[in-house]
């Protein structure tokens, strides 16, 4: 009896989560894939093929955007990193007890505000006539205001901004499990810091780094607002094209194929990743 009440709590309690996956998730991919093999040819007449993705293909803007979207995102990947790691660092291994939930809420703050919110932060911080433009011109360092918006190192800090809690939580939870004494064995052995870093830290976060690098590379891939409202015209972010073809062109058959794109190309480098680092998805996430 007792038996049949545990599968039945876990059917109740799973159940909730697999609608979710199949119908906001699973079932939609499977719409746009279907949609991104059709063909226009009439109205309502359509036929079936590859055209869409070997227009794609051929395109060198559309390769070269998905491209530069994703090197922009490793890149954005490996700042909140090296950035995040020590953050993690400090709230796992040496704050106080009491100090770390006021830790966590610092990093947690942010995304109690919007995306759109958080980019119109940093537009009143670094247009022309924002806060640091006309503070710098009031203290005399520079002679007149300048336009910090609309470049590559603009919409990197944002979208590092944006994603950074991402890399941070996996890595707490990861460093946390991690017995001091290790540590202590490691600096007893005669190790420096740097050893001790490169040979019991590292490998032992590995799981957790995994993890936040892949949460954040996908999200920053995916991300639209972050890119426009900083990057302006100049951003050439895929997922503008994406908004292009279904919004503005109105055609989502190409649409459908960039998104498709967009999908494979990412879980392709996530995939390369995993096997250059020697991970798998089972090992980080079902890390015991």
């Amino acid at each position: 009896m007792s038996r049949d009440a545990g599968k039945l709590s876990l059917i109740l309690l799973f159940t909730p989560f697999a609608l979710w996956i199949g119908l906001l998730i699973i079932l939609p991919q499977i719409g746009i894939g279907y949609v991104s093999i059709r063909e226009k040819v009439g109205i309502n007449q359509y036929e079936y093929g590859f055209k869409n993705y070997i227009d794609f293909i051929t395109e060198p803007v559309y390769r070269n955007t998905l491209l530069r979207t994703a090197w922009m995102s490793i890149l954005v990947t490996a700042l909140a990193l090296v950035i995040g790691f020590p953050i993690a660092w400090y709230i796992a291994k040496i704050a106080r007890e009491r100090s770390r939930a006021a830790l966590f809420l610092m990093c947690l703050i942010p995304l109690w505000v919007s995306d759109l919110v958080r980019a119109y932060g940093w537009i009143v911080l670094l247009r022309e006539t924002g806060v640091i433009s006309m503070t710098l011109v009031k203290w005399g360092i520079i002679n007149q205001p300048i336009e910090m918006l609309y470049n590559d190192m603009t919409v990197i800090i944002g979208l590092v901004y944006t994603v950074i809690l991402f890399m941070i939580v996996p890595l707490v939870s990861t460093l946390q499990g991690m017995d001091d004494a290790l540590l202590e064995a490691g600096y007893n052995l005669g190790g420096s810091r740097i050893t001790v870093f490169r040979r019991i830290i590292v490998p032992y976060a590995m799981p957790g780094i995994v993890a936040g690098c892949i949460i954040t590379f996908m999200l920053t891939a995916g991300s639209y607002l972050t890119p426009i409202l900083l990057g302006g015209k100049n951003s050439s972010w895929f997922t503008e094209q994406i908004y292009n073809q279904f919004i503005t062109r109105y055609n989502w058959e190409s649409g459908s194929a960039f998104g498709v794109s967009l999908l494979v190309f990412t879980s392709f480098v996530v995939w390369a990743g995993l096997r250059l680092t020697g991970q798998s998805l089972a090992t980080t996430v079902a890390k015991e």
